[in-house]
């Protein structure tokens, strides 16, 4: 959990125009979640000057990251506050608002559970391996923690937020 930034002028292009209202914003975000093969039950996706609010269940750490790196990844954001919870969802919706509650609560402190790098002009991953791991052919570490949000290694542009993960 905590609050992660993002370029506002990077990234997918969703919306219409260039301030789009709360519900034309949170509905194309809550789909390119969606169809980014993120594992998240009871998404809620909140959006107000920028930043992306984004709560719901995910099984593991993994599930969490990409659905942050999603929502920041897209034209017009710039933070995503993580207000997800790792396991499963209870059945009791009380007990279960109570969570996200919670949740945002503990967020407002917490430190980023991962590390990111925002692309530069001119950066490949290779050469963004290199920087951070010394080594240019471990990109392919950097392309797989970031699938599916990238397709092709070759395609990243200048303000996109890549997570970087670490070493085994």
């Amino acid at each position: 959990m905590g609050f992660f930034d993002f370029i506002a002028d990077a990234g997918a292009n969703l919306f219409k125009g260039d301030k789009a209202a709360e519900p034309e914003v949170t509905k194309p975000i809550t789909v390119w979640i969606k169809e980014a093969g993120v594992n998240i039950d009871n998404l809620k996706v909140h959006f107000k000057e920028g930043v992306v609010n984004l709560s719901g269940y995910v099984p593991n750490q993994e599930q969490k990251e990409k659905a942050v790196l999603v929502a920041g990844n897209v034209k017009g954001v710039s933070g995503v506050q993580d207000n997800i919870i790792l396991g499963n969802p209870p059945a009791d919706t009380v007990k279960q608002e109570e969570e996200i509650k919670q949740a945002e609560e503990q967020a407002k402190d917490a430190e980023p559970s991962f590390k990111t790098y925002t692309v530069k002009s001119g950066d490949t991953l290779g050469a963004i391996a290199k920087e951070v791991y010394g080594k240019a052919g471990l990109y392919v570490k950097i392309f797989e923690a970031n699938t599916p949000m990238l397709k092709d290694a070759d395609h990243i542009y200048p303000g996109q937020v890549l997570k970087i993960p670490k070493l085994d």
